[in-house]
């Protein structure tokens, strides 16, 4: 029975990288609010001779996440992996002068939606299953205040639910992946040679061991 792979985050960047790594291995289950990066992403899969199921789908929306767990229930049963890249860069500013709209959207998305996809997702993945999450600790920085925070609030989520899990499991992987020419990162260094980072190609690639153990 071939085995089933779920991306948050997967239209592009690592996310999608990830996505065409694991196929050739597993079902993928892709979930991104772009719908044209997604299918371009469903082409690659295919074109490798992989399958994936296309949810386009805003992981801020409860009842959308709801509806995307009892899917894969309902289809599958359980879930073998969630491989979890989404995240929202907001621009970088002092935190005295943080808009709102940007602190509040960097709480749904890297913190508040994190926290319900485990939730959601735990039950799934059951004692075998695997989940993945990628740290990237700006806490503290000047000027990633909205980022920093609540991408720091996301990893201690997930390292609560690792310690958490460690005997009953599903088991819990944080991975420190390389600087990539992502649209994430391209928002905070705008000027940076991109040709000295590592391709998301690659770096997925030299991620895949981790991740599968």
């Amino acid at each position: 029975m071939t085995k089933t792979a779920l991306i948050t985050g997967a239209s592009r960047g690592l996310g999608a990288a990830l996505a065409k790594a694991l196929a050739p291995t597993h079902h993928i289950i892709a979930v991104a609010k772009t719908v044209g990066a997604l299918e371009e992403l469903d082409d690659a899969i295919q074109a490798a001779g992989g399958q994936a199921t296309l949810a386009p789908m805003d992981i801020t929306i409860d009842a959308a996440m709801q509806q995307l767990c009892r899917g894969i229930f309902d289809r599958w049963g359980s879930l073998d992996l969630w491989v979890h890249t989404a995240i929202h860069a907001a621009p970088l500013a002092p935190v005295g002068h943080l808009a709102p709209k940007d602190m509040e959207k960097s709480i749904a998305v890297n913190t508040a939606a994190t926290s319900r996809l485990i939730t959601y997702v735990s039950p799934l993945l059951g004692a075998e299953g695997r989940a993945v999450f990628f740290d990237d600790p700006r806490g503290g920085q000047q000027f990633f205040g909205a980022y920093g925070a609540t991408k720091a609030a996301q990893m201690a989520l997930a390292r609560s639910w690792q310690a958490e899990t460690v005997k009953t499991g599903p088991k819990v992987t944080i991975l420190d992946p390389a600087p990539m020419p992502t649209a994430t990162r391209a928002r905070f260094y705008p000027g940076e040679d991109r040709d000295a980072l590592t391709d998301p190609s690659a770096e997925a690639a030299r991620l895949l061991p981790d991740i599968l153990g």
